[in-house]
């Protein structure tokens, strides 16, 4: 068993680094970037997924809205993740793949930053949202890995971790939340 523990810490460390290498590391200090120029303007930061990538998109948003590692005022994130009631009701009345289509058309506005996760890139839900919140003229980001899917061609700026493996790439897509959060922060509060 301690072999098994020591391997997972090492693919874990190997993926990050794999990706450390690549230009996705530009990616992630854009994405950063255009989050903070947003929330200087009054936007918000809208993020969902689903499994895994739901409890990410939490995570995430709470590092803004509570603090990451400065004190700091409040910064506007919401997780589409968190109303039950609103997602198992679109879900009966429309379908799953609506869930967070309906909730970008409630909630986001022009010049507001959306974040769609999905580790295979190929979640219908995520990629309905992506599409709404783009009509609505929001600026989308994707988190991925594998290949992309889908959710790589229809966002504007694709953050693809270079795995194929579920847990490794949901690792890695929180290490780059927090990422930005720092520089998020570091922008906005010198």
């Amino acid at each position: 068993m301690e072999d098994l523990v020591k391997k997972r810490l090492l693919e874990s460390s190997d993926i990050k680094r794999a990706l450390a290498e690549t230009a996705e590391t530009q990616k992630i200090y854009r994405a950063a970037e255009i989050i903070a120029e947003a929330l200087k303007k009054g936007n918000k930061v809208v993020l969902f997924g689903n499994g895994g990538s739901a409890a990410d998109a939490q995570h995430i948003a709470c590092e803004f809205v509570g603090r990451f590692m400065k004190e700091r005022k409040s910064l506007p994130a919401i997780s589409l993740t968190t109303n039950t009631s609103c997602i198992t009701a679109i879900a009966n009345d429309y379908s799953y793949e609506n869930v967070f289509e309906r909730q970008v058309e409630a909630f986001v506005k022009h010049g507001d930053v959306v974040i769609g996760i999905s580790t295979s890139g190929k979640s219908k839900s995520v990629i309905k949202g992506v599409l709404r919140a783009k009509e609505l003229g929001a600026f989308t980001v994707g988190l991925t890995g594998k290949s992309g899917g889908e959710l790589a061609n229809v966002v504007d700026l694709c953050i693809n971790v270079p795995s194929d493996s579920t847990p490794r790439i949901q690792e890695a897509h929180i290490t780059i939340g927090h990422i930005i959060s720092e520089i998020v922060e570091n922008e906005l509060f010198k």
